[in-house]
């Protein structure tokens, strides 16, 4: 192949496979990010994060009373019925359920205080970087006049 050719192929490549961004979460109202209409600047909202702090605490509460509703749903349950086979899979079953609530019970506690400090941090963080990017004069614009 000769080189005119080959230069030619990843042009005509090139040209077809363009790539252009764009942020699909730039929006006005309840989007993550939102533009002031004036130079593009995006500002970050704290709102997701929060949110699912939220739901970690509800999950945290519903997984607890779970459990306990689990536990008393199955008591008393073996009389009469001891010697089943049935009756040891169910405890079997119980114990089971019983461990993975527990361990989504943990877990949701363990990431609620840690997502509700992302957004304090993430706020903190978009300060500091405002304030250094509003420190930059641009010849040419009404910021750098």
């Amino acid at each position: 192949m000769a080189w005119d050719e080959w230069e030619q192929l990843k042009a005509d490549a090139a040209q077809r496979h363009t790539t252009q961004t764009q942020i699909n979460s730039l929006q006005d109202e309840g989007g993550y990010a939102t533009s002031t209409g004036t130079g593009g600047r995006l500002k970050h909202k704290g709102g997701p994060w929060t949110e699912a702090a939220g739901t970690a605490d509800d999950l945290q509460t519903t997984t607890s009373t779970c459990r306990v509703e689990l536990r008393s749903a199955h008591e008393g349950i073996g009389g009469g019925l001891e010697g089943l086979a049935s009756l040891g899979s169910l405890k079997t079953v119980l114990n089971s359920w019983e461990e993975r609530l527990k361990a989504v019970r943990e877990e949701c506690s363990s990431l609620e205080p840690k997502l509700r400090q992302v957004a304090v941090d993430l706020r903190e963080v978009d300060i500091e970087a405002g304030a250094k990017t509003e420190a930059v004069k641009v010849p040419g614009t009404r910021m750098g006049q």
